[in-house]
């Protein structure tokens, strides 16, 4: 690709993202929104944080996007610990300790 089409490239997706947060900020952003649009907006967080998450654990990079143990264990972890203590920090900790001593006990580190 030459760089004219590169750069027309990034302008054009900038100014669609532009345009659509601009639909949803700027022409409805003064209103009062439905209490059900609240209500499913509460869970966006929920939902991009393991949309953001679940490639790294079931595709990973470094093992040329073969699920790893250590990951997946991580990830096991993270949930049940989520689950049971309902507390994120504990479960990302968890999930974190769990991840370091996977990598360690396979040589990765």
């Amino acid at each position: 690709m030459t760089d004219a089409q590169i750069w027309t490239v990034i302008l054009l997706l900038g100014a669609g993202t532009y345009l659509i947060r601009f639909s949803f900020l700027g022409l409805i952003g003064n209103r009062p929104m439905p209490e059900i649009v609240l209500r499913f907006l509460r869970y966006t967080p929920v939902a991009v944080l393991p949309g953001m998450v679940a490639p790294l654990v079931l595709w990973p990079a470094a093992t040329n996007g073969d699920p790893d143990p250590a990951r997946l264990m991580a990830a096991l972890v993270t949930v049940l610990v989520g689950l049971w203590r309902k507390n994120v920090l504990l479960a990302i900790l968890a999930g974190g300790v769990t991840l370091a001593i996977g990598l360690f006990a396979t040589g990765q580190v």
